[in-house]
């Protein structure tokens, strides 16, 4: 049976997604959930395989039109490296190793069936490098691997994912940055195997926002990585010189009783919203007239491009490829010196001072965002599809 695509392709395929987990809350689940879904409607038959259990996980919908499976019952524990003769002689070490080896080998071989009985023309897109230990020890029955980084090169290079990318990648059928200057970078550490592949648009809201309200918006967790500290330091440079403005933060996590705190010490208390997590992204941006991103690092930040197809304009830190590669600097939005806490103060200075900017801005965001349509990122997929089957 096959089926016709909008690329011309009559290849129906079996595609496999392997993550960490199928639905762990985050941007690349939230990728993942999108682009199966994308595939599947174009009737393809997709699975979503995660290694391991969510710890917080999100909402699939009551049927989501891929099937998923996940192989772990439990997260299993890292590899044990004895280092030293008593740690050798640790019995129940050795046990625990024995059975965590077991335990993987087991998932492994699930893995391996799914691919063997997948038909001709399946394709494995591995979504996280850790996913990608266990599809190195699967049998892949022949089908391309794609593998995947979801993170600025830099941001890679500060973590361990660094040397597993170029360890476990190195031979895949493709390697998929979201950035050609990621994917440069990679190129410089030997990998020939790169190419690109940015995210979609994750929604196309029929209306933009009016740009009305004196709002402010960010949306993201309440840590370290996305510079709420640093955001609220330029809020308070910039907040005196327009009254009546609001700074809305959307989000929660682990820095968020200290960034009140902070807020307080600053005495922005008038002037700054606490929202909390929101499941209504559109809601929240066309409630605002100014996005702000204030991130430490990013990827290919899909909120950057929601908030542009909700023709709200941004500004934000110049912190990785994606950023740039999403916001035209001076054209659809402003972008400020990474860390720079004025720079950004000034950014957000000038779209809250002057509302033609701001429309101007908006307008050409809302245009420009459509190259990372779903149907132009999904048509790209299709013929890397067809490109890695001849």
């Amino acid at each position: 049976m096959s089926t016709t695509s909008t690329t011309g392709t009559t290849a129906q395929r079996d595609i496999f997604f392997v993550a960490n987990e199928v639905d762990e809350l985050g941007g690349v689940a939230r990728w993942q959930t999108q682009m199966a879904t994308l595939l599947a409607e174009r009737g393809h038959r997709v699975t979503v395989v995660g290694i391991a259990p969510a710890g917080v996980p999100m909402d699939l919908g009551d049927a989501p039109p891929f099937r998923t499976v996940t192989l772990h019952a439990v997260r299993p524990p890292g590899r044990w490296r004895p280092r030293t003769l008593r740690d050798r002689a640790d019995l129940a070490a050795r046990r625990r190793e024995a059975a965590r080896e077991a335990s993987v080998r087991q998932a492994v071989e699930r893995l391996s069936a799914m691919f063997r009985q997948a038909r001709p023309g399946a394709v494995i897109v591995v979504t996280q490098v850790w996913a990608m230990e266990w599809v190195a020890r699967a049998d892949t029955a022949g089908h391309p691997v794609i593998g995947m980084s979801h993170e600025s090169f830099e941001s890679s290079r500060r973590s361990s994912r660094f040397g597993r990318v170029q360890k476990y990648y190195k031979d895949v059928d493709r390697l998929l940055l979201l950035t050609q200057e990621d994917a440069d970078l990679w190129v410089g550490r030997g990998l020939n195997n790169v190419g690109v592949m940015p995210n979609p648009l994750p929604f196309v809201p029929d209306t933009a926002s009016p740009l009305t309200e004196k709002v402010v918006c960010s949306i993201g967790r309440l840590e370290y990585a996305k510079g709420v500290d640093m955001l609220l330091d330029a809020w308070a440079e910039v907040a005196p010189g327009h009254p009546g403005w609001r700074l809305r933060l959307y989000g929660t996590g682990p820095d968020e009783a200290e960034l009140r705190r902070q807020c307080t010490r600053l005495g922005l208390i008038s002037s700054v919203e606490w929202a909390g997590r929101t499941d209504d992204v559109p809601g929240a941006l066309h409630g605002s007239s100014v996005f702000v991103q204030s991130s430490r690092g990013e990827g290919f930040p899909l909120v950057l491009l929601e908030a542009m197809a909700t023709g709200v304009p941004c500004a934000a830190f110049d912190c990785a490829p994606g950023v740039r590669e999403i916001v035209q600097d001076g054209v659809d939005g402003l972008l400020a010196r990474p860390g720079d806490i004025t720079d950004l103060a000034g950014q957000l200075g000038r779209l809250m001072s002057d509302t033609e900017l701001r429309e101007t801005m908006g307008r050409r965001a809302r245009e420009n965002v459509q190259r990372y349509s779903p149907k132009a990122v999904t048509d790209r997929w299709e013929e890397l599809f067809a490109f890695l089957e001849r």
